[in-house]
């Protein structure tokens, strides 16, 4: 049952669209998958606590069926969020995004041999290993930060199915996955509180769709917390989902969809980059603030 099961994306609330679209289309090399506008909130809160108008990019080496990618959402009127310390990185291997970097001059930091450490606009760090990039996904993990590693490995394997792939006690790091072929959730035991900051994000999953309410019914039974019930979202002119909403013991939020529909939602629009490029052009909320003298918030 779990084996299907897999990894789709993690979310990542961005300030500077046009930063953040040079840092993952040019320095990481990956590609605009598709780009939605929307001109107000999402019923799930996908674009954080905020209405008004906001965008979503989807971004990858490949389409979502078979890559891990990376959600951005775009509020039109924040500029900046806080960053805590509970992303701690998403780590991918292609020895041309670390070429991409140096000819860009974006910074880079060598932490050991063959990986590099760099920061996506907002201070998301991005572990790059300098080897050839492979056939199949490039991206092989993200980490999360846990207060109590015993505890996180319990609810993701007992209660969500993941497998575990490795224990290091020393380092107090555990690496999981639904599956071997898959990007991995590594979770990383900080021997203290998780503090999510404002820019927190949210990983998500897909199963069969007859899943859905039996992940929502063990994760009552259990007692643990669910932030949005069975709920269908819709993208105008695309599918609709129905996804479920999860926080783990540390408040990582964690979204399950159905993957039927989900797979029709995430099909490639050949025109996504087109479509990011017009919204980024038409985008005055900058010179809107700057006109008006007040600034874009701070969330």
């Amino acid at each position: 049952v779990m084996a299907l099961r897999r990894p789709l994306h993690f979310v990542f609330k961005v300030g500077d669209r046009t930063k953040t679209a040079t840092f993952y289309r040019d320095v990481l090399g990956m590609k605009i998958l598709r780009h939605e506008e929307f001109e107000e909130g999402c019923k799930a809160t996908c674009n954080g606590p905020y209405d008004g108008k906001w965008s979503k990019t989807m971004v990858g080496f490949g389409p979502e069926d078979d890559h891990f990618v990376a959600e951005l959402t775009y509020n039109y009127g924040v500029g900046e969020y806080r960053i805590g310390n509970d992303f701690l990185g998403l780590t991918l291997q292609s020895s041309q995004a670390v070429s991409n970097a140096k000819r860009l001059n974006w910074p880079l930091t060598q932490v050991e041999d063959h990986l590099y450490l760099t920061e996506a606009p907002g201070g998301y760090c991005f572990y790059i290993i300098d080897k050839e990039q492979p056939d199949c996904d490039p991206v092989q993990k993200v980490s999360l930060a846990v207060s109590d590693l015993q505890r996180s490995v319990h609810y993701w394997s007992a209660l969500l199915g993941m497998k575990v792939i490795e224990i290091n006690e020393d380092k107090k790091i555990a690496l999981m996955g639904f599956s071997d072929n898959q990007c991995k959730l590594e979770l990383q035991d900080i021997g203290g509180a998780v503090d999510h900051g404002t820019a927190f994000g949210r990983i998500a999953f897909s199963c069969p769709r007859d899943q859905l309410a039996d992940i929502e019914a063990l994760m009552k039974k259990e007692k643990q917390k669910i932030l949005t019930p069975l709920v269908s979202l819709d993208t105008p002119g695309k599918a609709t989902v129905e996804v479920v909403i999860l926080a783990d013991p540390d408040g990582h939020e964690i979204c399950f969809v159905g993957d039927e529909a989900f797979r029709q939602l995430s099909a490639v629009d050949p025109k996504g980059n087109e479509l990011l490029d017009e919204a980024m052009a038409a985008d005055k909320s900058n010179e809107w603030f700057a006109k008006h003298n007040k600034q874009k918030a701070s969330a």
